[in-house]
């Protein structure tokens, strides 16, 4: 029964979901931590935040890492097929559909309708992870922590997973 369950907490968000690793996160975040509740929101975050400091699409490496944690290698094996398989049936039905009107108004409006929904998503996620990251570090941890990553990002253009690496870093030392 718990294969059937990782599959499917995999297979959803990645079938229904558009536009890549980050915009199925939020999906994948709801399936389990929400639905199965194998993680906390805590963990859940920290796992995205080392995952993205990693090389490698997100979906897969936090799929085989909450497969492993729940269910073993086949867990983890399990979880990554239930990630990939989506990606490669659409990508086979679809691409000579999209290629041969790759030049039509519809298909170019639809694009543009799907990113503020993708926008919107992450933004969800992004207040969620704000949220539990005051009741965990608490309001001044949290906002050194948004302060500081953001002057490094955009200021001094540091690459995000060294950001990700040095907050880790912080929370492990100061707050761990």
């Amino acid at each position: 029964m718990i294969y059937l369950e990782l599959f499917l907490a995999f297979f959803i968000p990645n079938i229904v979901g558009y536009g890549g690793g980050p915009a199925i996160i939020p999906l994948i975040e709801a399936e389990v931590v929400g639905r199965y509740g194998w993680m906390s929101g805590q963990e859940f975050a920290e796992v995205l935040g080392l995952g993205n400091a990693l090389p490698s699409p997100i979906a897969t490496k936090m799929a085989g890492y909450v497969g492993y944690e729940v269910a073993g290698i086949g867990g983890a094996t399990i979880a990554v097929f239930a990630t990939v398989v989506p990606t490669l049936l659409i990508m086979l039905g679809a691409l000579g559909l999209l290629y041969r009107y790759r030049d039509s108004p519809r298909v170019k409006r639809m694009s543009q309708w799907v990113r503020p929904v993708i926008a919107m998503m992450m933004a969800g996620l992004v207040v969620s992870f704000f949220f539990e990251s005051l009741d965990g570090a608490g309001l001044l941890h949290t906002l050194l922590i948004a302060a500081m990553a953001a002057i490094t990002l955009l200021r001094f253009r540091l690459h995000p997973a060294l950001v990700i690496a040095a907050s880790l870093a912080y929370g492990g030392l100061l707050l761990g």
